[in-house]
């Protein structure tokens, strides 16, 4: 079982900066796929940016969506288990809940494909007003 809990968001003014926080815990796969969706009102969840790990983290790849490519950069501190989510000069579309997940599925899946996730957190509500 892997447990996700995010922290950080809040609201913003646009062109501002957010730092998400994910912290995972549990049986954390040896290879895996962990990052962010966001899903705003009346829309579908969406994936933001996402790490594959490989095993024994011989591989790091990350992915982004391309309406945050430039602005947002994903990180992840192995020791601590924390993912990161930098957001820089958010803009009111950014508007959403975040949500962490991950999921242990072998490398190649279309890596925003949300049904191959099976680990979500509660997420977190970003606001970024214009």
């Amino acid at each position: 079982e892997v447990q996700l809990v995010e922290s950080g968001g809040g609201s913003v003014q646009a062109g501002g900066s957010l730092k998400l926080s994910c912290q995972a815990s549990g049986d954390i796969y040896n290879a895996y796929y962990i990052g962010w969706f966001r899903q705003a009102p009346g829309k579908d969840r969406e994936g933001v940016a996402v790490l594959y790990v490989g095993f024994w983290r011989s591989r790091l790849d990350s992915y982004y969506a391309d309406s945050v490519k430039g602005r947002f950069t994903i990180s992840q501190d192995s020791d601590t288990r924390l993912i990161y989510l930098q957001m820089n000069s958010l803009q009111p579309e950014d508007t959403a809940m975040y949500y962490c997940a991950a999921s242990g599925a072998r490398a190649g899946i279309i890596w925003d494909d949300r049904n191959k996730y099976n680990y979500w957190g509660q997420g977190t509500q970003v606001t970024v007003s214009s």
